[in-house]
Order: structure tokens, then sequence, then C-alpha cells
């Protein structure tokens, strides 16, 4: 299922190594970081990978949202700065974005700007076009089954049971992710102008598929679908978006109910869809085009430039949109979601590439490199042993140490402390998972 890269074949493909791991450097060349050679890995763009899958392991089964402190902020009501950080790591109800909303987005935008650098990596190594749209499918059908049947097989494995329960959905990150990767690496070494506009046309025709899908009729009981409160409904145009009686969660009662499962599929309490594999195409094509773009001979303040302005742009189109043809819903991945997200995600990446390629701050952010160089097994041990490793601190620790008012943040980041350590003991010893 995964492959586990060599200490050679890293060194090929520009991996950086940190003074004091490789046992042979010499102290007068551990004293500072090596400098990356233009044909190496983009090192902000690891950086912005750590730092987002660092964020969402805070979130594992176990806490629920963010670092637990929406837990935490339960017991201050009446404090503004809890309730902003609260709403800023849980996803909003429906429409709008906060913090927490854009993790999974930027994942998904980082895959397509890493596309084209893995792809010019492995035909410098002599692998073929075919060869490598060959793995391109045998990476699509592994994150699939992986992200469906895999994490729910294995987490119980290793809790020593069985799964009682057979629910398969796909629309977490891991199955958006294949479904996606698939569609947009057609699209590789492709001109940026076709690319862009074939992310557009994704999203106008996903869009005019929901517009010309009908609404709910007259009397319809929309509490039998999980849907928000009448109070919290769109009405007119934008009610083609409503929760669970659009056209994607009605796909998902035909076509979930096809595949065997513990009992009928009914809706999600979320409102996420199988379908939203389709808007998210255009993310990571968007991504894709960021990755030609920093591959390109342009000068370092240039390409800064240019992330700053088309993550503004991308905000502003997204914003108007929200206000004009469709809201922003990012259980749905709306187009104008994918536009809005994509905005911040470009600005995000605009911060590190800032603080990385243009100020050389590298020390800094080794901790969140470590990560982002592994993300796929910090993402699996997160949902796999997040359990375990808060059981066998609590042994060590006491369960007096996690049950004050704070204790919901303190387990968060114990287990994200315990996998940043895992990560950084796989860097050491140059052990990097990769599908």
């Amino acid at each position: 299922m995964t492959q586990l890269s060599s200490e050679r074949e890293v060194a090929t493909a520009g991996q950086i190594t940190l003074p004091g791991l490789d046992p042979g450097s010499r102290p007068e060349v551990a004293a500072a970081w090596p400098v990356l050679e233009k044909t190496g890995r983009l090192i902000s763009l690891d950086a912005y990978r750590g730092f987002i899958m660092l964020v969402l392991i805070s979130g594992a089964k176990w806490f629920g949202d963010g670092f637990g402190i929406v837990e935490v902020a339960r017991h201050f009501q009446g404090n503004g700065m809890w309730q902003f950080l609260a709403g800023q790591f849980s996803h909003v109800e429906w429409q709008g974005c906060s913090f927490w909303d854009l993790l999974m987005p930027s994942f998904i935008f980082m895959v397509g700007v890493a596309m084209p650098y893995s792809y010019s990596s492995r035909l410098a190594k002599g692998d073929s076009p075919q060869k490598i749209a060959l793995h391109a499918v045998y990476r699509s059908v592994t994150l699939i089954l992986l992200g469906t049947l895999g994490l729910l097989f294995l987490r119980d494995l290793v809790m020593f049971s069985w799964p009682n329960r057979i629910s398969v959905t796909f629309d977490e990150v891991l199955p958006q992710i294949g479904f996606a990767y698939l569609f947009a690496f057609v699209l590789l070494g492709k001109n940026a102008k076709v690319q862009f506009w074939v992310a557009v046309g994704i999203l106008v025709g996903y869009w005019v598929a929901f517009v010309l899908y009908p609404l709910p009729a007259p009397g319809f009981d929309y509490s039998s679908v999980g849907a928000l409160e009448e109070s919290k409904r769109f009405t007119g145009f934008f009610a083609h978006w409503n929760k669970n009686t659009n056209l994607a969660a009605d796909f998902d009662r035909w076509f979930l109910n096809l595949i065997p499962r513990s009992e009928p599929f009914v809706f999600r309490k979320g409102g996420i869809t199988t379908l939203n594999f389709i808007p998210t195409i255009a993310t990571m094509i968007f991504g894709m085009i960021t990755g030609e773009f920093l591959r390109s001979s342009r000068l370092t303040i240039e390409k800064l430039k240019g992330l700053l302005i088309a993550g503004s742009l991308f905000l502003l189109g997204g914003i108007l949109l929200d206000k004009t043809l469709c809201p922003i819903v990012k259980a749905l991945w709306t187009p104008s979601w994918v536009v809005y997200s994509s905005g911040w995600a470009l600005l995000m990446l605009a911060a590190f590439f800032w603080l990385v390629e243009v100020k050389s701050y590298r020390r800094g952010v080794f901790p969140l490199v470590v990560v982002g160089m592994n993300p796929i097994a910090m993402y699996c041990m997160a949902h796999l042993l997040d359990d375990w490793i808060f059981r066998v601190w609590k042994k060590l620790l006491g369960y007096a140490f996690f049950a004050g008012l704070y204790g919901p943040m303190l387990r968060s980041l114990i287990v994200v402390f315990s996998l940043w350590l895992v990560s950084l003991v796989m860097y050491r010893r140059r052990i990097f998972i990769r599908i």
C-alpha cells in the first residue's frame, strides 16, 4: 500500500537534511541549515503542510474539534476571546467559514501544488509517463480504500475489537483526494490557461446541476433528513443549497444504499456529500497551477507577489459569488467555497513562502517540516492511535492531570506532541511513507 523512501531516493528528490541528522556531517557544516537547491523541495510547502496537519490532528476522534478549545470555551460563555477561539476551531453550522473549515481545502490545495514537483521529480529519475500514470491510478484507489474501509478496520484492530457497524461513506478527506486526484492528474503539464478554464468549467457545470435540480415539494418534512430549522434555511434561489435537500444529498441516499451497510443511509449530520469530489477537482487544479507557477524561473519576490495578488482576487471573488450566485458552504463544497477557500490557501502559502523562501527562516519551521514530510503517516496515526496514546499518558501522569478545566486542551496537546515526536524520529531515520 505504501512506499518507504530510502535516504538515497530522498536525496535525489532534493530532500533537505537538517544539521546533525546525518552522522557524517562535519561540525562546521552542521552550524547552518543547508541551502535548498533550486531543483529541490519547496520547504515552505512542507512547513505549510506540517502546520495544517498539526492543527488537524489536534481534533482527532477522541477530542472532537481543535485542541479541545470548544470544550473549554463552554465554561467561559461570557468571554469574547474564548468564544471567538471556539468559533475558529470548530465548523460553522452551514454557511460561512472558520479557520477550522479551511484545513481540508488547504490540504487538498497543497496536493495540487505538489503534483508538478512530484511529476518532474519522477521524470528526472527516468520513470516513463505511462508508469507515472499507473501510479496515479494506484494512489487514487489506495486513498479511497484507506479512507473508507482501511482506517475503520485498522482502528478497531488496534483496539482489539471488530467493527460493529459498517457504514461506508466517501466524504472524508482521503477518499475525496483519491477521487479528485485522478481527474486532476490528466491536466498535469497542460497550459495554465487550459487548466484554469477546465476548473472554471467544472464549477459552472456543478452550479448549473444544483440550480436545475428540483426543490422539495410543499409540505416536505425537513426534519426527516436532518435539515436546518426553518429560520436557518435558505429561501428563494439559494434554497438549492439547503442542508440535506439538494442534488448531492439525494444522490447519496441512492448511491450509498447500493453498498452493503449495517443500516440504511438517510443523511449525514453535517450535510457533507460524496459528490463534493467534483468541485474538489477544481481546488486541486488551482493548487496545480500554483505549483507550476512556483516552479517557474521567476524571481522569488515575483512569486510572492503573485501568490498575494491571486489570493486576494480569489478571496474577493468568493465573497462576490457568496452574495450573488451561491452561498459559501464548505459541507457542499460550493463553487463560491472553492474560490474563497483557495484564496485563503494562497495567502497562507504566501505567508510561509515569505518566511522560508524570502526571509530564509528555516530553522524556525523545522518542527513543521518534519510533520509536513510525513502527512499520510501522521493522519493515519492520529486516527488509529489517539486512544492508546492518551491512555499511556494517563497512566504516567495520572487521570487528575487531565481532569481539570483545561483537561480537554491538555489531552489534545499531549497527543499532538506525542505524534510530533514520532514524526521527528521518522525524519531522523529518513523514513517517509508515500502512497
